[in-house]
């Protein structure tokens, strides 16, 4: 009866990297491996890679089972295998209104997985295996029969080679930004702050104490104005640490006039798709969450704030992974990391291994070599980089002594630094001198904000005025936070 009433399907064609992760998965399963993990950098189009399995699995005439991370992410991913032409799915969620015990492709959500009986299975698809669920690895020992095949953008968690046989990787996010699938990306990064007293707890910063240092409130403001000041008024999400530091940003962004909103594992999914439409048309800028939004997210984001610290190169690589999807009317993603994240851990271009992790419970982790340095600034200008000479000034990086250091401001890694144009000089004088007269500052205002941005009194401009865009009135507002924040500190004194 689908065919009477369903439209004719025209599946898509796999790209260059996808039509290699399926060669590589079929060599390694020639070769006897039966738990096999395909590492799929965001962006990657995993799930069209899964539908692709699951119709040939489904055409040889065997049942199939993919397992979703989180019941959010069920429905997405029916749509998904059905856009490929693939009808015959049951869901094992709750009462779902799509179960079928019958059908031989099942969508299960790992929670409800706990709950029941398998159903048999000669392949089994585990979408994020990074998080090792303990029901679906019991089953892999269970069942030495069945084929298991792992997708994740980050199989770097301890332990997983101990039962996963083989490691493919097609391709990585350095090379997906070359060849133009994924975004190119902007970090800056403030002062790294001070964690030295925080303590660690299981494998990452004690989340509490680590709420503590980040809500202290030069760094919850810093948070506010440097998206004002630098965010060009980008979709952005922010991570917090908890849901009490995301929601104290989110009210933060709302007292600055920013549209703003939050998002937590507790969001029912009406309030959250809600939030997704006002975000897609810009009615909401900036969405606040913890780590319910670093997996299954396909929002238009060209701005991260990373805000939570972290000692996991799994989390830092979900999270700025977020934006790096292209998005019209953006020619890159920007990251505003205030955790220090980038500075300790590295870019996630950088981020990289071939095998999987085999150590035992208790067991120390193996090290894994990095494929390039930490980032580090450029003597001269600040610009923090990882090769020989600045990307951004050209100044040649010698061997020295000592620790480098980072003073303060805000400063870009790893990319080159766009010098302002005379036009962009102009343009930003005459916003100036439109929000002077409009507060009667005789000229006063529009000389200091000029000085502020730029470093240098206004010179050779004309004293045209033109109407302030919404990035202006941002860094207006900012200046004006940051005063009132000086105003306050003296009047303690």
């Amino acid at each position: 009866m689908n065919d009477l009433f369903t439209p004719p399907i025209t599946p898509k064609i796999l790209r260059p990297h996808q039509a290699k992760a399926m060669d590589m998965l079929r060599q390694s399963l020639g070769m006897g491996y039966k738990h096999v993990v395909l590492q799929a950098p965001t962006g990657f189009g995993k799930t069209l890679v899964a539908a692709k399995i699951i119709q040939g699995a489904y055409e040889k005439g065997n049942r199939v089972i993919f397992t979703a991370p989180a019941i959010s992410l069920i429905d997405q991913s029916v749509e998904a295998f059905e856009a490929e032409g693939i009808f015959d799915i049951g869901v094992m969620q709750a009462q779902h209104p799509r179960t079928d015990p019958l059908a031989r492709v099942q969508v299960a959500s790992v929670q409800t997985l706990v709950r029941r009986e398998i159903p048999e299975a000669a392949l089994v698809i585990v979408d994020e295996c990074h998080q090792r669920f303990k029901k679906i690895e019991q089953m892999m020992k269970d069942r030495p029969d069945i084929v298991f095949i792992g997708l994740t953008a980050t199989p770097w968690a301890k332990g997983m080679g101990l039962l996963w046989d083989d490691l493919v990787v097609p391709t990585t996010i350095k090379a997906l930004i070359e060849q133009e699938y994924l975004s190119k990306f902007r970090v800056l990064a403030p002062d790294v702050p001070d964690l030295s007293e925080v303590k660690a707890q299981g494998g990452d910063y004690n989340e509490g104490q680590a709420a503590q240092v980040m809500q202290g409130k030069a760094l919850m403001a810093s948070v506010v104005e440097t998206w004002l000041t630098q965010g060009e008024d980008r979709p952005t999400l922010l991570f917090g640490v908890n849901c009490a530091h995301a929601e104290a940003l989110c009210e933060a962004f709302k007292d600055a006039g920013v549209a703003s909103a939050y998002v937590d594992a507790f969001t029912d999914n009406i309030e959250r798709n809600l939030i997704e439409r006002q975000f897609r048309a810009r009615e909401i800028k900036v969405v606040c969450s913890v780590r319910t939004l670093t997996t299954g997210v396909d929002w238009p984001v060209s701005c991260i704030i990373d805000a939570a610290p972290t000692k996991s190169e799994i989390l830092h690589v979900q999270k700025i992974g977020r934006g790096l999807r292209i998005q019209d009317g953006s020619e890159d993603l920007l990251i505003l990391d205030h955790a220090g994240n980038t500075l300790r851990l590295g870019l996630v271009t950088d981020i990289h291994s071939t095998a999987l992790d085999a150590s035992k419970p208790g067991e120390r982790a193996a090290g894994r070599l990095k494929t390039q340095k930490l980032p580090k600034p450029c003597a001269r200008c600040e610009t923090l980089h990882t090769g020989r000479y600045c990307p951004s000034c050209g100044h040649e990086r010698k061997p020295v002594s000592g620790v480098d250091t980072i003073d303060g401001e805000l400063v870009e890694v790893g990319e080159t630094r766009k010098a302002p144009t005379k036009s962009d000089k102009q343009n930003f004088w005459s916003m100036a001198l439109t929000v002077d007269d409009q507060r009667g500052k005789g000229g006063r205002m529009a000389n200091a904000l000029y000085k502020r941005k730029f470093g240098v009194w206004p010179k050779e401009l004309s004293d045209r005025r033109i109407e302030p865009d919404q990035a202006f009135r941002n860094y207006v507002k900012s200046c004006d936070i940051a005063y009132a924040n000086r105003k306050n500190k003296q009047g303690a004194l």
